[in-house]
């Protein structure tokens, strides 16, 4: 009987501590986003976006009319989430320009968090 308690004692010990190994990862949320922030898929947000606090000019041109033109990223620090994940998750045409990524939900969450949390 003493033995079973102890087996018992020693079995939820075990499954306590194994599952402290689950939810504790090797980089932080924030240090996931921040990878992902710097190199999605090949390019990274800030590329364009910089710290995603303000507008940045990615590019200026001159039109047809030979009038000059400048293309903006906008600032994605106070965007809501919802529309975070629109934006991300949308499929574009050649008009815009906006790569798709196919981020999983996670990295998503991750990424966002991260904008949200950027150290000055």
């Amino acid at each position: 009987m003493r033995i079973a308690k102890f087996a018992i004692l020693f079995l939820l010990l075990n499954i306590s501590f194994a599952k402290d190994i689950i939810n504790n990862s090797f980089i932080t949320e924030y240090e996931y986003g921040a990878m992902l922030y710097e190199n999605p898929r090949g390019i990274g947000c800030n590329k364009c976006h910089d710290r995603g606090d303000k507008s940045v000019v990615i590019a200026k041109y001159k039109d047809k009319k030979n009038e000059t033109k400048t293309l903006k990223a906008p600032p994605i620090n106070k965007v809501s989430y919802e529309k975070f994940v629109d934006v991300l998750t949308t499929k574009r045409g050649s008009s815009n320009i906006m790569p798709s990524y196919f981020l999983t939900d996670d990295e998503i969450k991750s990424i966002y968090f991260y904008i949200k949390n950027l150290k000055k």
